[in-house]
């Protein structure tokens, strides 16, 4: 199933999987923001919210296992329920960790931060991408990444300087940026070492043991502060209503999948430069519906953050773009050189 799908097929699942990061990316921080302005304070509820849909994750990785048992060939490694190996399993604990500490940064930056400004802060992302790649994969450091750094940097000390009434939770977005750009890093470093191949299955179910994990973890912060025993009251509460208030927080969890889903299926059908872009591409536009839908003020100091943001994204994909055509360039020379030797071999 992954290695035989078409060139165009691949198109289409592209299409598709950037429809649904962008319903996922920018649904996301709307809807949970939603849920707290209309009277929901229950942080740890949103933060299990963003993995508890994880069983949705079975649904295509049946089928996949489905496809692969028809057209197995007699291969007895692609008829496999689980292509996962032990080793990966025990890495992806460990992320899952990660990812519930991310969860919970990034619920208290959307409880306490304006859509716009929570967005502008998730976009540093990348700088620490660029930092934890450095350290543990080793990925050189070029004139694009650095200016990239420098231009976010400044872009969240801009709106630093504004946000003294939300400082605890502008740190929490920043730590959920960190925790991501951690996590990025160590997600290829597991791969690399495991010597697997990265197919589709298998970073689906990357995703669904990782996103149970980050659930288990999100459920003992829950039990300790009782907030499965206030969901009803909290719903009876709530500006909208007790049936909104469900609906609210069933659209949390799976327009959440959707951004998961989508990111991984962007990053299979192209890459995840690809990804990357589409993602930076999507900042304006979660920033303009925050100010449509929440009449959220978009201060000069927003706007200037916004453009070097945006410079800084534009600045690393640029020069990431610069490098793989390099390394296009000098792979095309070795295997001309190759190939003019072997002619003039007697």
């Amino acid at each position: 199933m992954e290695t035989q799908v078409s060139s165009r097929m691949k198109n289409v699942l592209l299409i598709i999987n950037c429809i649904i990061l962008a319903i996922g990316y920018c649904g996301a921080p709307l809807i949970m923001r939603l849920y707290f302005i209309k009277g929901g304070k229950r942080i740890w509820l949103s933060c299990w919210l963003e993995t508890i849909a994880w069983p949705i994750n079975f649904i295509p990785l049946a089928i996949s296992y489905l496809y692969r048992r028809k057209n197995n060939n007699n291969n007895n490694n692609t008829s496999k329920l689980i292509l996962m190996t032990p080793r990966i399993f025990i890495a992806t604990i460990g992320i899952g960790i990660l990812q519930g500490l991310s969860n919970y940064s990034y619920s208290y930056g959307v409880a306490k931060l304006p859509v716009s400004t929570n967005g502008l802060l998730t976009s540093t992302q990348l700088d620490f991408i660029a930092f934890f790649a450095f350290i543990i994969a080793r990925l050189k450091l070029t004139s694009y990444s650095i200016n990239s750094v420098f231009l976010l940097t400044i872009g969240a000390v801009v709106l630093a300087l504004h946000s003294s009434e939300y400082i605890l939770g502008f740190f929490m977005s920043l730590a959920a940026a960190a925790l991501t750009g951690l996590i990025f890093p160590l997600v290829e470093l597991i791969y690399k070492k495991a010597q697997q191949a990265i197919t589709y299955t298998s970073v689906l179910e990357f995703q669904t043991v990782y996103c149970f994990v980050a659930t288990v973890f999100s459920t003992v912060g829950m039990i300790i502060n009782n907030d499965f025993q206030a969901i009803s009251s909290e719903a009876k509460s709530f500006e909208l209503g007790e049936g909104k208030y469900y609906v609210v927080i069933i659209c949390i969890a799976i327009i959440l999948q959707f951004y998961f889903l989508g990111s991984i299926g962007v990053i299979y059908s192209s890459s995840s430069l690809v990804c990357g872009i589409l993602i930076s591409v999507l900042l304006p536009v979660t920033e303009v519906l925050a100010v449509i839908l929440y009449g959220e003020k978009f201060s000069a100091e927003k706007g200037i953050s916004l453009a070097l943001c945006l410079w800084g994204c534009a600045s690393y994909f640029y020069g990431d773009y610069k490098d793989n055509k390099k390394r296009e360039n000098s792979n095309q020379s070795l295997e001309t050189e190759t190939i003019d030797k072997t002619k003039c071999t007697p």
